[in-house]
């Protein structure tokens, strides 16, 4: 079975955009980018919801190039997509496909086909991805910001336990925090 992680680069109080809905805080340097790519390069399906699959198709149509970018949008071209939205009638991109409605039961069959790690973006998809016992690994990538308002990284409710796996700082005070989720508080 894959495992499927929830991956967040949110803000020091675990925002992922500010009021306005606007993240350009959470650009990160060169080194911070490549390392996320290397903790993405396994990745093989990426579940979205539908904001965030209108962030993330940038990737889809960004021109090549080099560097820590355009290592990123080739992984991501070369990965599956799955967008839940009632809304879309189509992806307009490659590898992806749209479903109606997060069914713990289909995303759980996804991790028994799939021969590479899954991860799940949006804070809403997310969250009901974790309230529905269906994620492995929590990864947060904090920014050194306050926003002080805006959509959170993890719903309220979500009462987790979960088990330190790696930690990493960045010299421009970044920091990755990798979890396993181990169950219900």
């Amino acid at each position: 079975m894959a495992t499927l992680t929830a991956f967040f680069t949110c803000s020091l109080d675990l925002r992922i955009t500010d009021a306005s809905g606007g993240f350009d805080w959470a650009e990160p340097p060169d080194d911070v980018h490549a390392f996320v790519n290397d903790r993405t390069r396994p990745v093989g399906t990426y579940l979205y919801g539908r904001r965030m699959w209108e962030t993330m198709r940038f990737w889809e149509t960004m021109p090549v190039e080099d560097g820590v970018m355009g290592d990123f949008g080739a992984l991501w071209r070369e990965a599956d997509k799955v967008v839940y939205s009632r809304t879309l009638d189509a992806a307009g991109t490659a590898r992806t496909r749209i479903e109606r409605r997060f069914d713990a039961a289909d995303v759980r069959s996804l991790k028994d086909a799939a021969t590479a790690p899954l991860t799940v973006g949006g804070a809403e998809l997310a969250g009901e991805a974790l309230i529905a016992g269906v994620v492995d690994e929590l990864e947060l990538l904090v920014v050194p910001v306050i926003v002080g308002e805006g959509p959170r990284a993890l719903p309220d409710g979500l009462g987790t336990v979960l088990e330190l796996l790696e930690q990493r700082a960045f010299p421009a005070g970044w920091m990755h925090l990798r979890y396993a989720v181990r169950g219900a508080v």
